[in-house]
C-alpha cells in the first residue's frame, strides 16, 4: 500500500503484479478490499492499482458536487501513478460511473474501460434511495447505512449463505468518512452521462450481474448502446458484485475483454 498525492488530494492505493496496469475503482458500498478475491488471478498477467475513492481508507476528501469531478480526481491519480495511455481502467458500481465519466472527460488517458457495472443515470424512483443514505449517513453516521448496504450489494440467497463476507463488507464501509459517503451519493443522485457517451472512443465492456437491482442489466444494456465501441455481457446469478460472488467467472469475463 502506497500513499501518494493527486493535485490536493491524498490517494490510497495498493499496486500488486505485474504486465499491463489495470486500475480498479471500487463502488459506493465498499473500500478497494472489495477486489480482494478477483485480485490476485488478475494480478497474474496485470499489474494492478487498487485505489481507495475519496473518503475510503486513508484516501482524503476532494471537492466534488458531480461525478466528473471524481473523473477529474482520477485522472490526476493516473498522473501520480505514471500510467501510459496503454493503462486500462475497470470500475464496479460508484467506480463503473467514475470509470464512464473518466472515459468522457479524458479518454486519451488510458486504453480500455471495464464498466462492471454502470449506467448513464438512474430514474427518478432510484434516485430516492441515493437521498436517504446521503441523509442516513449525515444525521446518524455509516452504522445507520449497513444493512441497507448490504441489501444493494448482494442478493438475499447470497447473504445468508456467506455471513462472514456481510461481515466483512459492513465492517470495511463503516470505515468510510460519512461526509464523503454522503457527496458520494448526492453526485450519483444528480449523475447523468447520456450528453457524453457518443464521444467514448476506449474499446468498452458493461458487464452486469444478471440479479442486480441497484444497477439494472436492462439500464446498463442501454448504457453499452449508447457507446459506440462498447459491448455488453450479463454474469447469470450474480448481483452488483461480481467480483465477490463469482470471482474466477469475473475474472474469466474481464480478461476475455481485456485479452480479446
Amino acid at each position: 500500500m502506497m500513499l501518494l498525492r493527486a493535485a490536493s488530494a491524498t490517494v490510497e492505493v495498493e499496486s500488486v503484479g505485474t504486465g499491463r496496469d489495470l486500475v480498479l475503482l471500487h463502488s459506493l458500498l465498499a473500500d478497494r478490499t472489495v477486489f480482494e478475491r478477483a485480485a490476485g488471478p488478475l494480478a497474474r498477467k496485470r499489474r494492478l492499482h487498487l485505489v481507495n475513492l475519496p473518503g475510503y481508507g486513508a484516501s482524503s476528501a476532494i471537492a466534488a458536487d458531480a461525478i466528473e469531478d471524481y473523473a477529474d480526481h482520477i485522472a490526476a491519480v493516473l498522473d501520480s501513478l505514471q500510467l501510459g495511455r496503454d493503462a486500462d481502467v475497470l470500475g464496479n458500481g460508484f467506480g463503473g460511473f467514475i470509470a464512464v465519466a473518466l472515459a468522457a472527460r479524458h479518454g486519451r488517458r488510458f486504453a480500455r474501460l471495464v464498466a462492471a457495472p454502470a449506467l448513464s443515470g438512474f430514474p427518478a424512483p432510484a434516485k430516492q434511495a441515493f437521498y436517504r443514505m446521503a441523509d442516513l449517513a449525515a444525521n446518524q453516521g455509516m452504522p445507520a447505512i449497513l444493512e441497507g448496504a448490504i441489501q444493494r450489494m448482494f442478493p438475499p440467497a447470497f447473504a445468508l449463505a456467506h455471513p462472514e463476507i456481510v461481515a466483512e463488507r459492513k465492517s470495511a464501509l463503516e470505515r468510510a468518512d460519512p461526509k464523503c459517503f454522503r457527496s458520494a451519493c448526492l453526485a450519483l443522485a444528480k449523475l447523468d452521462l447520456s450528453g457524453g457517451l457518443a464521444g467514448i472512443a476506449n474499446a468498452t465492456l458493461v458487464l452486469v450481474g444478471s440479479e442486480d437491482a441497484t444497477t439494472p442489466p436492462e439500464l446498463a444494456r442501454q448504457l453499452a448502446a449508447a457507446i459506440p465501441a462498447a459491448r455488453f455481457q450479463e454474469l447469470a446469478g450474480c448481483g452488483h458484485c461480481p467480483q465477490i460472488e463469482d470471482p474466477a467467472r469475473f475474472v474469466a469475463a474481464v480478461e476475455s475483454f481485456l485479452d480479446g
